[in-house]
């Protein structure tokens, strides 16, 4: 199993979403894959479960974690709520999938990891990238925003706070900077 980083810069994410936006095909669809995964923190398999109804004309998402089966209840950032209302049609069925194929089908998770990892290499970023890259830079730019480390666990459902360090690779980057800055 690769582990994931964060992607930790915000030019990146800037070109990421530049390139999913010009994007002949389906590019509405890619770019709200992408930006729900940075801004909500979600994990994959949850973002894809969301129907229409869940989302259209709302200010909040309610959820049941797939993986650990807890309530979720989150405000959609406004960023977010312009693309959702530029990406649902008035025609579209409330109990449809937010994220669909061209055959109508849910987009499924090995689909989602190819849009994400096909845009980080064409925008030239060679690490680990996976779906999972998503929720992990969300964490990273939330704690180096607001250097909450307890409320980024409990947006995570995480156990402790050193295990919400480590999983957005912050741990591994202040001991490398510690390394880098000791000098005797």
């Amino acid at each position: 199993m690769n582990i994931v980083e964060p992607m930790r810069s915000k030019e990146t994410l800037k070109r990421i979403e530049e390139f999913l936006a010009a994007k002949k095909k389906r590019k509405k669809r890619d770019l709200l894959l992408f930006v729900m995964g940075t801004n909500t923190g979600l994990r994959v398999s949850d973002i894809l479960a969301l129907n229409i109804q869940d989302v259209k004309d709302k200010n909040f998402v309610e959820l049941i974690e797939k993986k650990t089966g807890k309530y979720k209840k989150f405000p959609l950032n406004q960023k977010i709520q312009a693309l959702l209302k530029d990406y649902i049609d008035e025609n579209d069925e409330d109990n449809d999938p937010i994220f669909m194929t061209i055959y109508n089908n849910r987009l499924e998770r090995t689909s989602a990891y190819r849009i994400i990892h096909a845009a980080c290499r064409h925008v030239g970023i060679t690490e680990n990238i996976g779906t999972h890259t998503l929720r992990k830079t969300f964490g990273y730019h939330h704690y180096r925003k607001f250097k909450d480390i307890a409320l980024l666990q409990k947006i995570f459902n995480h156990y402790s706070p050193g295990i919400t360090l480590r999983y957005i690779g912050i741990d591994q980057e202040e001991i490398n900077q510690s390394y880098i800055n000791f000098i005797l």
